[in-house]
């Protein structure tokens, strides 16, 4: 027997759900006429494969502040990280506060702290040793950009001659780790210095382009029809990279073949008319994403409670004239 299709009014409520503590403080909470606002921005067709698509692609990529706080909770009493001794480790770690713009990593330590005062009684401004590692702290890793223009000058500057770099994130795209690795390893080389660099992540996702046809991100299988569509793509210096197959991805983030093609072809559309709408947007803020490289654009799908990404589909977070899901906060 063929399950129910939940009702559009169930969609409607279990989207604004799992997204309910997005930017809470700072904007109204989402509510089921939030999301319908949004989604009847699409075309009446599309719009019940949409909710269902991404009513189960959220629960799979929206990270809620519960979650990060338990995934800190793992981090602090992580064996393989801290060993048997947590708290002797905590003591001698340094944790890095480099941000240079945004708040994500300085309100992942505002977080951490009082978990790491409720385990070991210490404060960070306790903690820190010659002797001890290196801890960098974030929700994720997307492009690698900012993981390696923050660590870079510390490493020019600041870090030791030998040590030890643990980089930890709640989620990591292996392209964005790929890029930000071999930056670091040969800044370190440029700079004299041996850090043995480690990557710790609570969720993987792939988005290299050698594994297109098994990614987790926007990866369309064909270019949607139409003028706009067309000039966009002749615009870029090369072709776009379309996906084959009928993946649901490694992480298994997307629900249906047919609700995963439908999720892409109209992020892409949808990305394309807002960049005709938005004059304010750069060009690299692409249809699927900001992407520096001329691409469809960069497909992310993880969305925080802190902030969406400018990774993700224009259609998620742009806004004025288009009625964002995700109302963004810049840097």
């Amino acid at each position: 027997m063929t399950p129910k299709q939940p009702s559009r009014a169930t969609l409607l409520a279990s989207i604004a759900s799992t997204i309910s503590d997005y930017r809470s403080g700072e904007i109204p909470a989402p509510t089921p006429a939030h999301v319908d606002r949004w989604i009847k921005q699409f075309p009446a067709t599309a719009q019940e494969l949409l909710l269902t698509e991404l009513d189960h692609v959220l629960k799979k990529t929206y990270i809620p502040r519960s979650e990060v706080t338990k995934f800190l909770k793992l981090v602090l009493r992580a064996r393989k990280l801290v060993g048997s001794d947590p708290c002797s480790f905590w003591k001698k770690a340094n944790v890095l506060n480099i941000q240079q713009r945004g708040h994500s990593r300085r309100d992942m330590l505002a977080m951490f702290e009082p978990l790491l005062e409720q385990l070991c009684g210490l404060k960070l401004s306790a903690c820190g040793s010659r002797a001890g590692d290196f801890v960098y702290l974030d929700d994720a890793v997307f492009t690698g950009s900012t993981v390696r223009n923050e660590l870079l000058p510390w490493i020019e500057t600041d870090a030791p001659k030998t040590g030890k770099l643990h980089i930890v994130v709640a989620a990591l795209h292996n392209g964005g780790q790929y890029y930000a690795h071999n930056c670091i390893a040969k800044a370190c080389n440029d700079a004299g210095k041996s850090i043995d660099v480690t990557w710790w992540r609570r969720r993987e996702i792939e988005d290299r382009k050698a594994y297109i046809d098994e990614s987790d991100v926007l990866r369309p299988t064909t270019l949607p029809s139409g003028p706009s569509i067309q000039a966009y793509v002749s615009e870029l210096k090369y072709s776009p990279i379309l996906r084959t197959g009928t993946s649901l991805g490694k992480a298994g983030f997307f629900a249906t073949p047919a609700g995963r093609e439908a999720l892409e072809q109209q992020m892409l559309r949808a990305g394309v008319k807002i960049r005709t709408l938005c004059p304010h947007l750069n060009k690299y803020q692409r249809p699927l994403g900001n992407m520096v490289l001329e691409t469809l654009g960069f497909g992310a799908l993880v969305v925080t409670y802190r902030n969406c990404p400018n990774n993700c589909p224009l259609a998620f977070w742009a806004g004025n004239p288009w009625y964002p899901l995700f109302p963004r906060k810049t840097n």
